[in-house]
């Protein structure tokens, strides 16, 4: 037995009728009749009581009908969900993003995905500083990743999406709040918050930043995450330098200025497994780029 001879016998017990049957299929009769012999003779029942002006299901007919029809409507709807995955269309995505993005370009790649891609099942895990999101994407744990270069890990491919500006985070009543704009050197010999130096880029970006301005960082707190970073802004424990999307994270008692430097700025980019082909994985991509420009 074949799917084609289901199709026949499908068209057969709609039609009831050979002649109209072999014309929807597209054959002579002789041989679909012929197919719907063999069929019955298969099953050891008959499907069909025919006389010389109509053809009519027999009760087993009837009862394989129905099981005929659920079975190639299954078929059908698996060869159009294979078409859709193909085509990027339909999936499960797991992504992964640090802290920055999460506040800023997470939330409108959301929406846009759901609008543009709305088979694809989309999952976040957010506020990820890169080396997890390198060990998370090489175990299959996420498929994308909002990071921060440089990622030294072949097996991992990178796309840039953009800069971003660094600026200082302060609580409202720190003294360089009265300021507009601040230079790296005002943070001389001021507390700061930053990231734990062994899981973040920022880190190594902010202590760079102040040893080019000719001083050392005096770093009073280190943090796992950007969110625990703006909250003791907020306390008062000291100030920080964050990409400017933190300043939409929007935690009250916390103030923010730009800073002036041409090299204050950190890149923002998407990895993902260098092996991974999916298209619904390409098309995520390409929708994060066109968000990032």
């Amino acid at each position: 037995m074949e799917l084609r001879h289901l199709r026949y016998f499908l068209a057969v017990a709609e039609e009831q009728h050979f002649g109209r049957a072999a014309e929807r299929l597209h054959m002579a009769q002789p041989p679909l009749s012929h197919q719907i012999r063999q069929l019955e003779a298969e099953l050891g029942v008959r499907l069909f009581d025919r006389t010389t002006r109509r053809v009519a299901l027999t009760a087993a007919g009837a009862a394989y009908l129905d099981r005929v029809r659920g079975i190639l409507a299954e078929v059908d709807a698996a060869g159009e969900q294979a078409i859709r995955v193909s085509a990027g269309l339909e999936g499960r995505l797991v992504v992964g993003c640090v802290g920055s993005a999460t506040y800023s370009l997470l939330p409108a790649f959301a929406r846009t995905v759901r609008e543009e891609l709305p088979g694809v099942d989309l999952s976040f895990r957010g506020e990820m500083l890169v080396p997890a999101q390198v060990t998370a994407l090489l175990d299959r744990d996420i498929d994308l990743a909002l990071l921060r270069p440089p990622v030294d890990e072949p097996l991992v491919r990178m796309r840039p999406l953009r800069r971003d500006k660094l600026i200082v985070a302060l609580p409202e009543q720190h003294p360089l709040a009265a300021r507009k704009r601040l230079r790296v050197a005002d943070l001389r010999g001021v507390d700061l918050v930053v990231h734990a130096p062994a899981r973040s880029v920022m880190h190594g970006a902010v202590v760079e930043l102040c040893r080019r301005a000719g001083f050392e960082p005096r770093v009073r707190h280190e943090v796992s995450e950007t969110s625990t970073l703006v909250t003791f802004v907020a306390a008062g424990l000291g100030a920080a330098v964050v990409p400017e999307p933190v300043s939409q994270l929007g935690v009250p008692g916390v103030t923010y200025r730009p800073l002036s430097a041409r090299d204050a700025t950190v890149e923002l980019a998407v990895g993902v497994r260098a092996d991974d082909e999916s298209a619904a994985l390409a098309r995520a991509v390409e929708l994060l780029t066109a968000l990032a420009t």
